[in-house]
């Protein structure tokens, strides 16, 4: 079972709702020790309730308020002893005209976006500096976007947010890797949170896999980067998205 996450401390931004909970709840049927965090308390605590049954937390949070997000690492710390799996999920998707956006709604996206993932890694990082004998495994995986190398009108700061995601996982995998912390990104492409049965076979159809992806496609991308054996992909960015970026389009 060297593959097992089973009782690994793992630690989720944006976990009560969409790919977040997907995360949350196939995490916690492989065993592991999870707490999430979410602006969202009814359904936050509404999922830590139907996760009662498996090792399930729930910390209300503002990832936006660096302070707040840095607690709530920090009582995992130091309820727990350690971080084994950080996973960044939480982000939001605020599209405006260029025109009309402001520097406070381009900042507030992202220290939603990508704030958080640099403070999560550096809160861990400092743990484990001054607690070598930990430094054994640990995975950090970033939520991105395919939006991170292409774009639809009036997205710049939305893509500018996953486009950083991507560039700091890799630093990141360079400056963790003498803690053994393996750190990749994913960039989910559509992946339907809603009423799945409302699409079309058009929105099926245009990918080449057949389908729209599902919350659980991504949750399982994850399982599969915390797998011990799964330490030489590091500093990438894994796209899921039923090919749609490999396809050619002419309008």
């Amino acid at each position: 079972m060297e593959n097992s996450i089973n009782g690994k401390i793992v630690y989720v931004t944006g976990g009560a709702n969409g790919l977040g909970k997907a995360i949350v709840t196939l995490f916690c049927e492989n065993g592991a020790d999870v707490t999430f965090c979410d602006i969202d308390s009814a359904a936050g605590k509404n999922l830590s309730s139907e996760l009662s049954s498996y090792k399930c937390s729930y910390h209300e949070a503002d990832i936006s308020d660096a302070a707040a997000l840095e607690h709530s690492v920090n009582r995992v710390i130091d309820e727990k002893g350690d971080i084994d799996i950080i996973i960044n999920n939480a982000g939001v998707s605020r599209f405006n005209s260029i025109l009309d956006i402001t520097t406070e709604e381009f900042d507030k996206v992202l220290n939603i976006n990508l704030r958080p993932a640099f403070i999560t890694a550096q809160t861990l990082a400092r743990h484990r500096d001054a607690n070598p004998e930990l430094n054994t495994y640990g995975r950090i995986i970033n939520m991105a976007s395919t939006r991170y190398l292409m774009s639809e009108p009036n997205s710049e700061a939305y893509a500018a947010s996953k486009g950083a995601i991507f560039s700091l996982t890799h630093a990141l995998a360079m400056s963790l890797s003498k803690y053994k912390i393996i750190v990749n990104s994913i960039s989910p492409g559509w992946i339907e949170t809603g009423n799945y049965d409302s699409l079309s076979d058009l929105d099926h159809s245009q990918h080449p896999s057949g389908r729209v992806g599902k919350p659980e496609d991504i949750a399982r991308t994850c399982l599969f980067l915390c797998q011990r054996d799964n330490d030489f992909i590091n500093g990438q960015n894994i796209v899921v998205d039923g090919g749609m970026t490999k396809k050619m389009i002419y309008q």
